[in-house]
């Protein structure tokens, strides 16, 4: 037992080296190589909250912008119907002029056509009038006799 705890003191006693060295490893590390990562990701991480932070407050800015513009738009659209509206209106408005217009000049040609046929019905009426006489008298002269009058079978 005694060999064992010999063995065991020269095993510890050789490790103690080993020891030292690990723990002034850990504190080099600590030291050279975790405190400087921690501070560069902290460093890190307030810049990657800083960015979400701005990130976050462009968006709203931008769902300002666009609520801005939908009131813009809509704006505008309105204006544009408005404008569609009055220019049917204008539209509507010369057709009827258009169409008075036309119904005027149709109804003045209608009454000249008519003035011209009744004036063309009067000089028929009176041609005929004119015609019948004289067909009257050569028809009595082609049935009576050559010596009669035609005063004269009237009465």
């Amino acid at each position: 037992m005694n060999e064992i705890l010999n063995q065991l003191g020269a095993l510890i006693l050789g490790s103690i080296p080993t020891m030292v060295l690990f723990i002034v490893l850990v504190i080099a590390y600590g030291v050279l190589v975790r405190r400087p990562l921690e501070n560069i990701l902290a460093k890190r991480r307030a810049l990657t909250t800083g960015a979400l932070e701005q990130a976050k407050g462009a968006m709203s800015a931008a769902e300002a912008e666009t609520v801005v513009f939908e009131d813009k738009l809509r704006g505008a659209k309105s204006e544009i119907f408005q404008a569609r509206e009055a220019k049917l209106k204008e539209w509507n408005g010369q057709r009827e002029q258009s169409l008075a217009q036309a119904r005027t000049v149709t109804q003045e040609r209608v009454a000249a056509a008519k003035g011209e046929i009744e004036r063309s019905m009067a000089e028929a009426m009176q041609q005929i009038e004119t015609m019948s006489g004289e067909l009257s008298a050569s028809i009595i002269k082609a049935v009576l006799p050559a010596g009669v009058n035609g005063a004269e079978v009237a009465q």
